[in-house]
This record gives C-alpha cells, sequence and structure tokens, in this order.
C-alpha cells in the first residue's frame, strides 16, 4: 500500500415559413401589442424579403478561401456560433504569465483514443442525424475537412455494423448552395410510413442567416446512402418575425401527430427566454407554425440542439418518437449555448395544443440546478431511435479541454462518447438512467477480480498492468459500524453545502468520503484523475451521496482545463453504491448507480501514459472504512478506418 499523502493532501472537512405571430413568452418579456395593418405589413415584407433571396442566390455560393485560417474566428462570430476558447480560461486559471505547455508527438499520439469514435484527422463537433437502415448504424457529423479548429463545416459520415466498429463513408453533404454556403450544420432524421428517410438540417447562407433545408437519400435501395440530394426548394423554414437570423437551428426528428401530421421543434430564444419553435407539416416541403411554443424557460438563453422524445413508464425499453399514451413521458433536451451545458427535464406532452409541461418546474430545462446528461465535458447531443434492437440511443460530442494550439499541433480536435442507451428510471422515476451500449463489451480482454478492504486515508495500487485501456465495474460498502457512529455522533456537522464543483475535489476529506479510484495515474501519483463517491450527512441526518471526478491533477500541463466534475446521485434503500469507468487514452467516462449521474472527463497526462499508466484504489474518508469488489477488463482496439469494398459487400463508389 502507498500512503495517502502521495495521493490526497489532508485539508479539512470543507432552435416554406406561415403564419406571422410571434409565439407566446411570458408577460414581462412580451412585446407591446402591435396594430393589424403592421402586422399585415410585416408578413408581406417577410414574404418579399425570402422571395428576393431565393431569385437573387439561384447559383451555388462561391466558395470560401478554407485554407485562411485568419478568418476562422471572425466567420463563427458572424455566423452566431462559438467555437473553442478554452485559452483564455487556463490563462487565468493556472498561469496567466506563463507560456502554454512545450507538447511532443510521443505525448499528443498517446491522447488519441482507441475505442471512441473520431475522424482520421481534423476538427469534429455535432452528432447529426444518427439511424439504423438496412443492417448498418449511420452516423453522421459536424466536421471540418481542412483544419483541426471549428470551420468550413460539412457533414461526415460513417456506417457501423454494432456502433463501436467504424467505416469512414464520403462526406455525406458539403456546403454547395446559397442556403449552406456558410456551413452544413446540425440536423436530424426521420422515418416516413413507407420507411423512407427525410433528413432535415440548418443551413448558415451566405448571409449567415440560418435556415432549415430539406435533403433525402439519392438512393434508397443503397444500405450506405452515399448520396444525398438536397431538396430544389430549399430552404424550406426561415426565421419567422421575432426570431433572430442567427438564433434558429437544430431541427429535430419529427413525430407523428395522432391527424396524421408531422411535428418537429426547432431551438431559438427571444431576448434571454430559451425556446422551442413548433411546426406541422404533411410533406417536409411545407409548414405551418403554431402560435404557441413546445416550452420555455426565462433566463436560460439559446436553445440548440433541442432533442424530444417519449420514454416508458413502465419499461427499460425505447419508444419510437411518435409514441403517446397513459404509460409514457416524454423528454426535453436543450443545449445551452451560454454555458455549454446539456440540460434535460421529465414532463407531459399534450398533443393538441402542442406544449410540454416539466413534472418538477423548479428543475426546468435550462435551469442551473436541473438535471442534465452528463455533469462533465458532453455537448450536443442527439439520441435515436434504434428500431432494430428496441432501444433509444444517446449520442454526445466530448470537445477537448486543452488548448487550440495542441489540437492543430496534434492535428485533430474532439471525439464522440461511446453510444448509451438512455431510459426512464423505473425506480425514482424522477431521472434518466444512460448506459454505455452492450456491444463496448465485445472489446473486453483479460479481467482481473478484486475484493478489497480500504481503512481511512489509504492508497492501494491496483495490479492490472498498463491501465490506458480499461473498463472498470465497482461496488462499495461502508462499514456498518462506521455509519452508525456518524449518523449517531451531533459534533459530525451536516455536509449540506457539499458540491463536487466548488468543494475542493478529491483532497477534500469527510467522515465518509472521498472513495474510488484513481484512473490514469503514473506510480508516483503526481498525475492523476481520481473518480469517486462522497457521502454526506444529510440536515435531516439521512445519507446523500455525490458521484464526482476531479481532473485538477490530471496534467502538469498548464494549458490544460481541469475543473471538479460531479452531482449527487440517487442511491435507493438497499442499494450498493456502484460505478461504472471506462477509461481510453484522453477520455474518462463515468456512471454513478447504473447511469443516474454521468460525468464524461477529458484528460491530458504527460506521465501517465503508454505503459506508465497505472490504477489506484483510494480511501480518503476520515472516519470509515470501505470495502470495494470490482473487476477491470483491458479493452481492444475498435476498427476505425476508411471503408472498402470488401468490408461493406458493395462496390465501392468514388
Amino acid at each position: 500500500m502507498a500512503s495517502s499523502e502521495s495521493l490526497l493532501p489532508v485539508s479539512s472537512q470543507q432552435d416554406p415559413l406561415s403564419g406571422s405571430r410571434c409565439d407566446s413568452i411570458p408577460e414581462s418579456r412580451r412585446r407591446r401589442p402591435i396594430k393589424v395593418h403592421l402586422a399585415v405589413y410585416s408578413g408581406f415584407l417577410l414574404i418579399a424579403l425570402y422571395v428576393t433571396l431565393i431569385i437573387t442566390h439561384g447559383g451555388s455560393a462561391p466558395k470560401s478561401d478554407v485554407n485562411d485560417d485568419t478568418k476562422l474566428e471572425s466567420r463563427a462570430r458572424l455566423a452566431g456560433v462559438s467555437e473553442k476558447s478554452n485559452e483564455h480560461i487556463w490563462k487565468l486559471s493556472n498561469d496567466l504569465n506563463g507560456e502554454a505547455f512545450a507538447w511532443n508527438n510521443t505525448v499528443l499520439s498517446w491522447q488519441r483514443t482507441a475505442f471512441h469514435f473520431q475522424p482520421e484527422k481534423n476538427w469534429m463537433n455535432d452528432p447529426n442525424g444518427p439511424l439504423f437502415y438496412k443492417g448498418w448504424y449511420h452516423f453522421f457529423y459536424q466536421y471540418n475537412p481542412n483544419a483541426a479548429v471549428w470551420g468550413d463545416i460539412v457533414w461526415g459520415h460513417a456506417v457501423s455494423r454494432d456502433l463501436i466498429h467504424w467505416l469512414y463513408l464520403p462526406l455525406a453533404m458539403v456546403p454547395d448552395q446559397w442556403y449552406d454556403a456558410n456551413g452544413v450544420w446540425t440536423g436530424s432524421a426521420t422515418f416516413l410510413d413507407d420507411g423512407s428517410i427525410v433528413m432535415l438540417y440548418t443551413g448558415s447562407t451566405d448571409k449567415f442567416v440560418q435556415v432549415q433545408n430539406l435533403a433525402y437519400p439519392e438512393d434508397p435501395k443503397d444500405p450506405l446512402l452515399l448520396k444525398w440530394t438536397k431538396f430544389s426548394g430549399n430552404p424550406v423554414l426561415v426565421p419567422p418575425p421575432g426570431i433572430g437570423a442567427k438564433d434558429f437551428r437544430d431541427p429535430t426528428t419529427a413525430w407523428k401527430t395522432s391527424d396524421g401530421k408531422w411535428r418537429i421543434t426547432i431551438g431559438s430564444k427571444i431576448n434571454r427566454t430559451g425556446i422551442s419553435l413548433i411546426y406541422d407539416t404533411t410533406d417536409f416541403k411545407t409548414y405551418e407554425k403554431h402560435d404557441t411554443l413546445l416550452h420555455q424557460v426565462p433566463n436560460t438563453g439559446m436553445w440548440e440542439c433541442v432533442d424530444f422524445y417519449p420514454v416508458s413508464k413502465t419499461k427499460d425499453k425505447g419508444l419510437d418518437t411518435s409514441v403517446n399514451g397513459p404509460d409514457v413521458k416524454h423528454i426535453i433536451k436543450a443545449s445551452m449555448d451560454d454555458t455549454r451545458i446539456d440540460h434535460y427535464a421529465i414532463g407531459t406532452y399534450h398533443e393538441s395544443n402542442a406544449t410540454w409541461v416539466p413534472d418538477n418546474p423548479s428543475i426546468d430545462v435550462g435551469i442551473s440546478t436541473g438535471l442534465r446528461y452528463d455533469y462533465g465535458k458532453f455537448y450536443a447531443s442527439k439520441t435515436f431511435y434504434d428500431q432494430h434492437k428496441g432501444r433509444r440511443i444517446l449520442w454526445g460530442w466530448i470537445g477537448e479541454s486543452d488548448s487550440e494550439a495542441a489540437d492543430v499541433q496534434k492535428g485533430w480536435s474532439s471525439v464522440q462518447g461511446i453510444p448509451r442507451t438512455v431510459a426512464l428510471d423505473t425506480k425514482t422515476g424522477k431521472n434518466l438512467v444512460q448506459w454505455p451500449v452492450k456491444e463496448i463489451e465485445s472489446l473486453r480482454l483479460r479481467s482481473k477480480k478484486f475484493h478489497m478492504k480500504v481503512e481511512p486515508g489509504t492508497v492501494v495500487p491496483v495490479d492490472v498492468g498498463p491501465a490506458a485501456q480499461i473498463d472498470i465495474e465497482a461496488e462499495f460498502k461502508i462499514k456498518k459500524e462506521d455509519l452508525e457512529v456518524v449518523f449517531g455522533d451531533d459534533s459530525v456537522e451536516d455536509d449540506k453545502e457539499f458540491s463536487c464543483e466548488t468543494s475542493g475535489g478529491a483532497t477534500v476529506r469527510g467522515a465518509l468520503g472521498p472513495f474510488g479510484f484513481s484512473v490514469l495515474a503514473d506510480q508516483s501519483l503526481s498525475e492523476q484523475t481520481p473518480v469517486y463517491f462522497y457521502v454526506t450527512k444529510g440536515k435531516d441526518s439521512k445519507l446523500k451521496t455525490f458521484f464526482c471526478t476531479d481532473t485538477s491533477r490530471s496534467t502538469i500541463a498548464n494549458d490544460v482545463v481541469k475543473p471538479v466534475y460531479g452531482s449527487f446521485v440517487p442511491v435507493l434503500k438497499g442499494e450498493k453504491l456502484t460505478m461504472r469507468i471506462l477509461v481510453d487514452h484522453s477520455i474518462v467516462e463515468g456512471f454513478g448507480q447504473g447511469g443516474r449521474t454521468c460525468i464524461t472527463s477529458r484528460v491530458y497526462p504527460t506521465k501517465a501514459i503508454y505503459g506508465a499508466t497505472k490504477l489506484f484504489l483510494f480511501n480518503n474518508a476520515i472516519d470509515a472504512t470501505i470495502t470495494a469488489s470490482f473487476k477491470v477488463w483491458e479493452m481492444n482496439n475498435a476498427f476505425i478506418r476508411p471503408f472498402s469494398a470488401d468490408d461493406v459487400g458493395v462496390p465501392s463508389s468514388t
């Protein structure tokens, strides 16, 4: 056993236009009533502008100079999006006057993941239009084919038989029309009743106006969906009155209403109120906008990448997006442009007036204390219904936490999280549960089982060899006598103010925590990423558990953002504390209590790499002895590479 001092210094407990009316927003933010003649004039003016745009942009937009990297920042700002901006954070939080860490190719090469999806090179962001079609899982993604920074956004495309091993296909869509000249942005796929596919996506026009466009497969018989045709009447939707030209993006998968229409929602904002606009269509070419909103939450800012889908109240199986009924709840998820956090809430969908009401308004979509898919680095997520296996799958973009300069040096930026199944927690009814798809287990190689009793203030090396690619499943039990002592001792103060983010990380000792694993650690523990539980005594003297990841000591590099992530995790009576951790080089994904709370981190060790990567079990509690029963698997590499005729069983296409 190693001394706890080397691990943890002790501290004290410490979203064609129809209609001209704006959607409703809260009374305090509503515009003054507009007279009828002004409203009619505005409507005609908008139509005239729309027609003018189409007439004057009959041809393709001129191609921009994709090699001028100096234009990227201003183009992003003009487009109304934010590219990576970590550098000012580390300069303020780590070393204001110091130089960035001197990365070398040996370290940067190690950072590339072994079983998470990422392109061969360059920048990637949002997942787009995932679907299962004719035996293949399709994954489209926001991609810059020219650089490792945001810009020149096209749709990358890959296919898989199992969501793990991927084949890169030719680009699916590129910005070759005026209505998407500045980017083929995020979109969603919908299966029609006859099994055909339509794709709605946001285009950033040559004037940086966000519009919605329709595309469909050129050859529906092609299982690889290699070629896509853009509708000649694009755009099919433009920003309605009252909505900013740069605040109208990311259409959802459509769902069927009881009268046979299709319905979509698109994220936006009015002033500081985040909103989800609602449209009905029968052909995906013409649309009717509802006067009401699906939902709105004041003071949450722009909602992007909105997702809306049903979950079963009684079963853990996934549901097709059009399913509704008494045994169904509906999820609204929005990606908050202001905070770069994916928030969701559980509620009831009313088809008759196309509105959704949260079960608990105090944790509504976008509220800081509300529910998140993931409490770490996880954004612009997208679900799809996997009809092949009757499950709903969640994809999430995992950006980098290092500097842009480091990304340029290594030649790539961002990965996708391991696809997760997502369902309502039928035990609590108050949260979702997420879990890595079963297929990931096909990469498990050698395994070792452990059963260890760990005294307070102890660190134990776990003998699994190099630990850069591992899967851990663990159960923890706190010694009963220690629990009785803590809860019966009035001198042990309530930990009512505890927060993973603000309470100092794994170095802060409490009576019943922290305890867990230090992953991606070097032998001396000078670099380590603890993933752990912290159990507190609530003001009602009941046990309250938090699941956290501390990246503050994950690397000695100074040009890296290194927060402590985490949140409260529900633990029901009789349940053991359980966690699962997937480690894959520069990404760590943690799942607490069967996926009730999830945390994804990007870490960039400089010493704990290759064969020097170690795993430790620790207990930094002051008063509690814990018993850990766990299993660790070495993980194989996934095959992620360009497609060939042999791979797909069809003639290759150029």
